[in-house]
């Protein structure tokens, strides 16, 4: 897997998006396991909101608050805290339903024409910008996004009373179309009742950015009254990839002894196995963290994100080579995933053969590019080849993906001096150059 890189968790990747300001950063959860259960999760319910399953991503941000938003027509992102605090399918559906709406909708088009473009590095780290600010970093963090202090623009993520209410209708339409329990919108609205009685510091971001109502919860009990349970098939599977995207959050962000004592909780013996490897690896526990995710493989022989975490343990106890080979056997099972590749370009590097690693890691950019950690190790693979240009590009790209558009302008700015002029990597170089000095300009403004 690639929970990978120490910041505040042992032993978990976290892409950090954060805002050179000292307040409060957005932190991506980084991880090819659980984005690939949520995305199972996630599916009918997209089709049904006539989006693609294949380009609307589902993250995961490293926050215990309960929350969900959209900030882009491409990603749906949700609080780790919201996830855990879930005991089924059906109310991550019911959230993932109400996110879709305000896609479908066209909720967010017209706020995206305040901050550019969020499917670049520098779009992506502004929007953040934007939402770190929302959700409690103050009107510097949205200055540095978008360029005002206007009411409108520090109110981004606010939706209207209207816009909830429709997208409350067209998610319990969605749900039904997919088969799924409405009483799981439901059940997603009892965990913040009593929240809008707070004060506004003490509110959960999504009662801020939701507003609540009684006319709101009435309906939805309406509705869950009126459609019942739902009848799907599928049901049982979508509740299996829930419990592994929860077990695998869990496992990385909760005391391994919590992890240890809840395993024969997991409702599945693989995914039993693969917390209980994830908590032994952290406690130090090598050769037992590998016995138990061997047991994980022999029961599922061709999943590639079991994998990817005994790579990931092979990786972080020294073994290079071992975990280059496993991770290459993930890749082989699951060849188009980006985070995968980026776990074995890493473990290509550390093994000491750039030569590989650095068409991997390429090829996991090009896949997905919000994977700070990805980029940072590309950033090596190029400067290790003697292709100082794409070094500074990609380092440039990297700080821009975490709101630190200044640093980003730095090295974009030596990039565009070492590339080819009107090369695609001279343009990306010029995209970047050109998001920092727009920043700059709004900070001497202030």
């Amino acid at each position: 897997m690639t929970f990978h890189t120490l910041t505040r968790v042992a032993s978990i990747l976290i892409v950090s998006l954060a805002l050179a300001l000292p307040a409060r950063a957005v932190t991506l959860l980084r991880d090819a396991d659980m984005e690939y259960a949520l995305a199972q999760v996630a599916a009918p319910v997209l089709k049904a909101a006539g989006l693609s399953a294949a380009r609307t991503k589902i993250l995961v941000v490293d926050d215990s608050s309960l929350n969900a938003f959209v900030i882009s027509n491409d990603a749906i992102y949700i609080h780790s805290g919201l996830i855990s605090r879930m005991d089924r399918a059906a109310m991550l559906q019911a959230v993932i339903a109400h996110e879709a709406a305000h896609i479908a909708n066209g909720h967010i088009t017209r706020r995206m024409t305040n901050i550019g473009n969020a499917r670049t590095a520098a779009g992506l780290g502004q929007a953040l910008a934007v939402l770190a600010a929302a959700a409690g970093a103050g009107e510097g963090a949205v200055a540095i996004g978008i360029g005002t202090q206007s009411a409108a623009q520090r109110a981004f993520l606010r939706h209207t009373r209207a816009e909830e209410s429709a997208a409350d209708q067209s998610g319990v339409r969605y749900l039904r179309s997919a088969g799924i329990d409405v009483t799981g919108m439901l059940d997603v609205f009892r965990l913040f009742r009593g929240q809008e009685a707070l004060s506004e510091s003490r509110q959960d971001p999504y009662v801020r950015s939701h507003p609540l109502s009684r006319d709101r919860l009435r309906a939805i009990e309406g509705f869950a009254s009126a459609y019942g349970t739902g009848g799907a098939a599928d049901a049982a599977a979508w509740d299996y990839w829930f419990m592994r995207a929860k077990g695998k959050l869990t496992a990385f962000t909760r005391r391994p002894s919590w992890t240890l004592n809840r395993v024969g909780e997991s409702g599945y013996r693989d995914i039993a196995l693969m917390r209980e490897a994830a908590a032994r690896h952290r406690n130090s526990q090598t050769r037992q963290a590998i016995a138990a995710i061997d047991q994980a493989i022999a029961l599922r022989p061709t999943d590639p994100f079991l994998y990817d975490l005994k790579g990931q343990i092979l990786m972080e106890t020294r073994q290079f080579a071992a975990a280059a080979n496993t991770h290459a056997r993930a890749v082989q099972l699951r060849p188009n995933d980006g985070l995968l590749q980026a776990g074995y370009g890493r473990a290509l590097l550390a093994a000491g053969n750039v030569r590989a690693a650095l068409p991997a890691l390429e090829r996991a950019r090009q896949i997905d590019f919000r994977d700070g950690s990805m980029l940072r190790d590309l950033s090596v693979a190029y400067a290790k080849s003697g292709q100082r240009g794409m070094a500074s590009l990609i380092t440039a790209e990297r700080y821009a993906l975490r709101g630190r558009l200044e640093d980003a302008g730095i090295h974009a700015k030596r990039a565009t001096g070492l590339l080819a002029v009107g090369s695609g990597p001279w343009q990306r170089a010029q995209d970047v150059l050109l998001a920092s000095e727009r920043a700059e300009k709004q900070r001497n403004r202030r």
